[in-house]
């Protein structure tokens, strides 16, 4: 496991520039799958449907096999436990996604707060952050919360 982990933070340096396509697309996927995560984490204690959205963006960003991103969630989660900062993985993020990419990363993330049926703020809070971070407008980050509020169901929050 800790093996895992320190390949893992090796791979989160910046690639070398003779470094495997395959390579830089992991290192994506997996930053990408911790901000995921990090909402999830937000709340108190998880929910199956956060877990469940979660597999879902991952399968829908990355067109993943489920188990491939049960992998992926389970390594994303181990991933934030031991990291301190959001940064290392939204600059990966930041640097690979155009904006609509970006945008749709966000809704993904909306979904994932609105899954429980409670948006804490605290996922508020890691949405606004990894948004600013990713270089979102303000507007477009409201529109994309906007657009997944409707799929949350009844017991989703109005928007602020």
């Amino acid at each position: 496991m800790l093996k895992t982990l320190k390949d893992l933070f090796d791979n989160l340096l910046p690639p070398e520039p003779n470094a495997q396509p395959r390579e830089a697309e992991h290192v994506l996927q997996l930053a990408t799958a911790v901000m995921l995560v990090e909402v999830m984490r937000a709340d108190a204690s998880f929910h199956e449907p956060e877990r469940m959205a979660v597999l879902a963006a991952l399968r829908d960003k990355f067109a993943l096999a489920d188990d491939e991103a049960q992998r992926l969630a389970e390594l994303a989660e181990a991933t934030a436990r031991e990291s301190a900062d959001l940064y290392a993985f939204t600059s990966h993020i930041d640097a690979r996604f155009d904006m609509a990419q970006k945008i749709r990363m966000i809704e993904h993330m909306w979904r994932v707060a609105y899954a429980d049926g409670h948006l804490s703020a605290h996922e508020r809070h890691v949405l606004w952050r990894v948004a600013d971070l990713l270089h979102v407008p303000q507007a477009a980050y409201h529109h994309a919360r906007l657009r997944v509020q409707p799929q949350a169901g009844p017991e989703a929050p109005p928007g602020t």
